[in-house]
């Protein structure tokens, strides 16, 4: 496997490029040099060679050898966390020290990094190469340039540059530019500073003496640089006829050079030096004021009197608009203008003369908000009165302009939650019969119209009142409502003309679900109501309502009702024209399903006796490599009449050989891999439909992968996947948008309406929004649901405690010991990265003493969490019993298979990243036999998803992993249809360890994917030293002898 790194390369010239690099876990570890002083080469460094073809960038790439300053032993770097070695290092006595070496690395400009980056996070490469945290952190760094260009939030600026001369080396010349740069006040300031803070210690190996700030704002200057490049014109300005170049004003020449490739000036340097004096002011007007304390403005509700407010009185009433400061150094620390008037000189702790400061600060926000002048007309400003207009202006327009630039504004709760006046939609389907030939998107639906304050619909006299309103914000049904009478108006103007009448259905289906922002009505759409079976589908109720569909009578297998219904609902959507997510459990045979669907197209198609129908166009199955031999040998048990094709390997057929194995397919099954290679010859196919198979596979909108797989066309597009959710909503939306593409708008928006209010505040408002608009087209079944299904064996978790032995007890001790020391001394990124390192050798130290210390030694009697296991496998053994054991250490896993084989004589199963496809297929296979082995030993990433181990009933999670989707979808391999018998899963935790304090935070992490359809221990990073160590600290009770 290879590591892939990117470290940050200053550059006189160019700013700052981006260096990667990698290391191979099969190359010899140790170099044959210990000479420490000296600049020796990596031993374990990927060539160059190599490394341009994992970066696919062999021609035209700069690549020079670069020394880096890495944490080592005496002869080798050491291994970084991400790499997984078969055969396990041996253990040094010697203590890790910062160590030069040589390394090989590939020089890539901010103008070509979007490309690069896409093309490593996005690969589904059959070679392993997995990204460290630098490669992360510049694929962070990338996506905050995006959005700060986006929103616009950069300067143009000249700047001199040195270059060395190309016909002398130590002479050094100067040379004008333009640049785009960087301009962040306020949140974005304050995201940068974070950036800046957690930079990976491996991003600075090149230049460890260059600031942090200076590299990684240089850096994101350049990546701004290069996105407005590419998105402004080639030519701003108007050639100017008659006029050569050098003739140019100095401000004319430097604007044009602000696109385009070419970055240079040509002006000579003092005019140069003369335009940057004219700019910097202009750069300086926005800056953040460097001070102490920060101003907070913070808008207040009117309180009226006697009760709630009418719609005459809301143009009446006086908002308060309060003046306070917040220091920059303690964020909890906020005073009101009240008190640094009356102030007696106890603020001079943490602020010197405050009066000055709030003044300065209300005279900076001025320039934002002029309307501020008022309350600065008082000799001691402590609030600003505004009428409910001048409200409204403030929360619509300058309370954003004021954020931008620096000053913290306070708005009330229900801002950004009020509800307008929209409309409000009845439809009711003119053919009942959801089942009829001719129904589907094409059918029609009758239809009124009416005004609406979110679902409520108004009366005339409400109506009535919001036309004589004579401010911008009125109270009704208790809450505020926006009033723009220009909207009331064309709302009205739109209901004389469309009040009722006829449309078709797929337009109603676009106005109930699609973003409003994007359809073609004067106001919001507010509500959407139907009838009859376009209720159904609307509400999400439409699989347990429609008609029953059967899969034809040569189907293999006898659906359970819910997998009927799952056919039906698939059957349904397609006939309509609907993409669809089927997100059931795993374990709850989405497989056969999907087969069921097929199995009926082909029949209902043959009956008609149509060849020109689109059924008989093939169907498109993508899936992951090690899940081909599954789908393989389910079509062969339930759907054998199915024509396949495995479009996979050397040996696949292209051209006029890969035209005719199509016409003589009814099912075309091959790998996200191949299909991208291939997207050029499956993207003219019109695909009867497409069906991705672990559709999380594309949850990264900007991967290569997704962006391939999304060019393919079909009738249909259906995304299975059992978990469509997993860490961000984000991916959510590249999987809907692959299904039904536009559906829940641009990427921009999406994260504007959903992302941000229900990740940041949880907003449940926000979250029964986005179900609303997605429940039609996401159909998902938990197991444990005893309405779905009756007949799964009854799964029972056991938390299996146990206590260290005295040498993992003193081990234990010993890395806390050294671990919080450094982590206490350190800071940021570095932090970070000492936190999660101290997590991964404590799990070691649980596992096993020789797991840490990886010296070879036997392993029997040194662990408790060992000893403890194999009493379990005992007794397991001798009922019959089979068991799965997971642990997420590869050389764990590879300690344990001779260990078990030998203490119980038996076969040991053992199944790891590295096993090929057809191993593992054959593995698979022999444990599902009544005369298999015993015990499946897997790591967790290898055999955590998409396969099926019902013969066994017994799962142990020998190490935990911080993500309960995880280990769940591990569990999933034996907990699922076919099993016969319970499930039992134990998860060993150590008593007084991590492992116990860790157990019960673990639920927190599901909030998110319950809260819409429904890794990683980075979150416990940002714990404080106390609580960490409160965490780490092992308890008296740990010790089992």
């Amino acid at each position: 496997m290879y590591v892939l790194h990117a470290c940050a390369l200053p550059d006189a010239q160019y700013g700052i490029d981006i260096g990667m690099w990698a290391e191979d876990s099969a190359l010899p570890v140790s170099s044959p040099s210990a000479a420490v002083r000296q600049v020796r080469d990596h031993p374990f460094a990927v060539p160059t060679d190599s490394l341009a073809d994992i970066l696919g960038r062999s021609e035209g790439a700069r690549r020079t050898p670069q020394t880096l300053l890495l944490p080592s032993l005496q002869r080798s770097p050491l291994d970084p966390p991400e790499m997984v070695r078969i055969q396990p290092r041996r253990r040094s006595s010697s203590a890790p020290s910062l160590l030069p070496w040589s390394v090989p690395v590939m020089r890539i400009p901010a103008s070509e990094l979007s490309s690069v980056l896409d093309s490593i996070l996005g690969d589904q490469s059959e070679v392993d190469v997995r990204p460290a945290a630098s490669v992360h952190y510049v694929a962070e760094l990338r996506r905050h340039g995006e959005m700060l260009v986006d929103r616009s939030r950069v300067l143009p600026t000249c700047v001199i540059v040195g270059r060395d001369d190309e016909d002398d080396n130590d002479t050094t010349t100067t040379e004008v530019q333009a640049r785009w740069r960087v301009f962040a006040t306020g949140a974005d300031a304050v995201t940068n500073h974070g950036l800046v803070q957690t930079m990976p210690p491996s991003f600075r190996a090149a230049a460890p003496e260059t600031p942090q700030a200076e590299l990684t704002l240089g850096l994101l200057d350049g990546v701004v640089d290069a996105l407005v490049r590419r998105r402004l014109p080639a030519n701003l300005l108007a050639p100017r006829r008659g006029r050569r170049p050098s003739t140019l004003p100095a401000a004319e020449t430097w604007f044009e050079s602000l696109t385009g490739d070419d970055a240079r000036v040509d002006i000579a340097p003092a005019a140069a030096e003369e335009l940057i004096r004219e700019l910097d002011p202009w750069v300086r007007e926005g800056a953040e004021s460097p001070g102490p304390a920060q101003l907070v403005l913070r808008l207040r509700d009117p309180e009226p009197e006697g009760g709630a407010l009418t719609e005459s009185d809301a143009a009446e009433v006086r908002w308060h608009l309060d003046f306070l400061l917040r220091s920059r150094s303690d964020q909890s620390l906020v005073i009101d203008a009240f008190r640094v008037w009356d102030d007696d000189g106890s603020l001079a702790r943490w602020l010197d003369k405050p009066r000055e400061v709030l003044l300065a600060e209300l005279a900076r926000a001025q320039r934002v908000y002029p309307d501020l002048e008022a309350g600065l007309r008082r000799a001691e400003p402590t609030e600003l009165e505004l009428s409910t207009s001048a409200a409204f202006d403030f929360l619509n327009t300058a309370a954003t302009g004021l954020a931008e630039a620096g000053v913290e504004v306070q708005l009330p709760s229900w801002w950004g939650t009020t509800p307008k006046v929209g409309l409000k939609l009845h439809a009711t389907p003119t053919d009942g019969d959801p089942q009829e030939a001719k129904i589907g998107r094409d059918g029609l639906a009758s239809f009124d119209w009416a005004l609406a304050v979110g679902d409520h619909g108004l009366s005339d006299d409400e109506i009535a009142a919001l036309i004589f309103a004579k401010a911008p914000l009125v109270q009704m049904r208790g809450q505020w409502i926006v009033v723009d009478q220009e909207r009331i108006r064309r709302g009205l103007d739109f209901l004389k003309n469309h009040e009722e009448g006829q449309m078709p259905i797929s337009e109603v289906m676009t106005l109930a679900l699609g973003d409003p922002e994007e359809l073609e009505t004067p106001l919001e759409i507010t509500s959407v109501e139907a009838d009859g079976w376009l209720g159904d589908l609307l509400d999400g109720t439409a699989a347990q309502t429609i008609e029953t569909v059967d899969p034809p009578e040569d189907f293999r297998a006898t659906l359970r009702p819910y997998q009927a219904r799952g056919l039906s609902w698939l059957d349904f959507l397609g006939r309509l024209g609907i993409g669809a997510v089927l997100a059931d459990d795993m374990g709850l045979g989405k497989t056969v399903q999907l087969l069921a669907l097929e199995a009926t197209a082909r029949a209902r198609a043959s009956a008609v006796a149509d060849p020109d129908s689109a059924t008989s166009a093939p169907t498109l199955l993508l899936c992951p490599m090690s899940l081909i031999g599954n789908w393989e040998a389910e079509v062969a048990r339930f759907a054998p009449s199915l024509r396949i094709l495995v479009y996979y390997g050397s040996a696949r057929p292209r051209g006029d050989a890969f035209d005719a194995a199509l016409a003589e397919s009814d099912l075309v099954i091959t790998t996200y891999a191949t299909a991208s290679r291939d997207i050029a010859a499956l993207e003219r196919i019109g695909w009867v439909r497409v069906v991705l198979d672990e559709a999380q596979v594309i949850k990264n909108r900007l991967s290569q992968t997704t962006k391939a797989i999304r060019r393919l066309n079909g009738g249909q597009k259906i995304a299975l996947t059992g978990t469509p959710v997993e860490n961000r909503l984000s991916e959510l939306w590249s999987i809907m948008d692959f299904v039904n593409p536009g559906m829940l708008g641009t990427p921009e928006k999406f994260r504007e309406r959903f992302v941000r209010p229900i990740e940041v505040r949880a907003d449940e408002e926000r979250a029964h929004r986005l179900r609303r608009i997605t429940r039609p087209y996401i159909l998902r079944r938990t197991k444990t649901d005893p309405r779905i299904i009756d007949d799964l064996p009854e799964k029972i978790e056991i938390k299996q405690h146990y206590r260290l032995t005295v040498e993992q007890a003193s081990l234990y001790q010993s890395v806390v010991a050294e671990m919080m020391g450094r982590i206490e001394e350190s800071s940021g990124i570095e932090r970070r990265g000492l936190v999660l390192a101290a997590m991964t050798k404590l799990k070691q130290v649980c596992n096993h003493p020789a797991h840490l210390l990886h010296d070879g030694s036997a392993i029997g009697q040194r662990s408790g969490k060992l000893e403890r296991f194999e009493e379990i496998m005992s007794e397991t053994l001798a009922e019959g019993d089979r068991v799965l054991c997971f642990t997420q250490f590869t050389d764990f896993g590879e300690m344990l298979v001779p260990h078990l084989a030998a203490k119980f004589d038996t076969d040991v199963a053992y199944l790891a990243g590295s096993t090929s496809k057809q191993r593992r297929t054959q593995i698979v296979k022999d444990f599902q036999e009544p005369d298999g082995p015993k015990i499946f030993v897997l790591s967790l990433k290898a055999g955590g998803t998409g396969l099926n181990l019902t013969a066994a009933n017994q799962v142990v999670h020998l190490d935990r992993w911080w993500n309960p989707a995880v280990e769940n979808q591990a569990t999933d391999r034996a907990f699922r249809i076919g099993q016969k018998r319970r499930v039992q899963v134990r998860k060993f935790i150590g008593i007084g360890t991590l492992e116990e304090r860790i157990d019960a935070i673990l639920e927190e992490k599901k909030e998110l994917a319950d809260m819409v359809v429904g890794e990683g221990e980075s979150w416990l990073t940002e714990m404080s030293t106390d609580s960490l160590h409160d965490l780490l600290t092992l308890s008296k009770d740990a010790v089992g002898e």
